[in-house]
């Protein structure tokens, strides 16, 4: 009696297919990676930069305008990937580091006597790493 056993698995040629295939997503997938990984890192700057808001707008509040008074009891401290964090006038500016693609984030309070602080954004860092609050407002 002839029982002829028959092949099981992947020939060569659909193995290399499926490889190359994964090779053409890891090399789509990475880049959006690191960019969103990078996008991460520089709202953290933002969130940072929230406290100083609150500061700011409660001193404006207090004092009915935006002036060098503005800023006082502004904490200058950082954190994880932020290198400066100031500042001046009511405008407060982060940078980030190069982990975060050395980005700047300028936070510029907008007063107008009995509304609300508006605040406006700009960067001059390449807007696909920047928050959306700041890419439609950049100077």
């Amino acid at each position: 009696m002839n029982i002829q056993k028959s092949q099981q698995g992947f020939t060569l040629i659909e193995l290399m297919i499926v490889v190359a295939i994964i090779g053409i997503l890891a090399s789509i997938a990475l880049p959006a990676y690191q960019d969103y990984m990078i996008r991460a890192r520089v709202t953290e700057g933002l969130s940072l930069a929230s406290g100083g808001k609150a500061l700011v707008a409660e001193n404006v509040a207090s004092n009915l305008v935006v002036d060098g008074n503005s800023c006082n009891g502004f904490n200058t401290g950082i954190a994880g990937n932020v290198s400066s964090n100031t500042c001046s006038s009511g405008v407060i500016t982060v940078i980030m580091n190069d982990k975060a693609a050395n980005a700047q984030i300028r936070l510029t309070p907008d007063y107008t006597a009995g509304s609300p602080i508006a605040w406006l954004c700009s960067t001059g860092t390449d807007v696909k790493y920047v928050p959306s609050e700041c890419r439609n407002a950049n100077p």
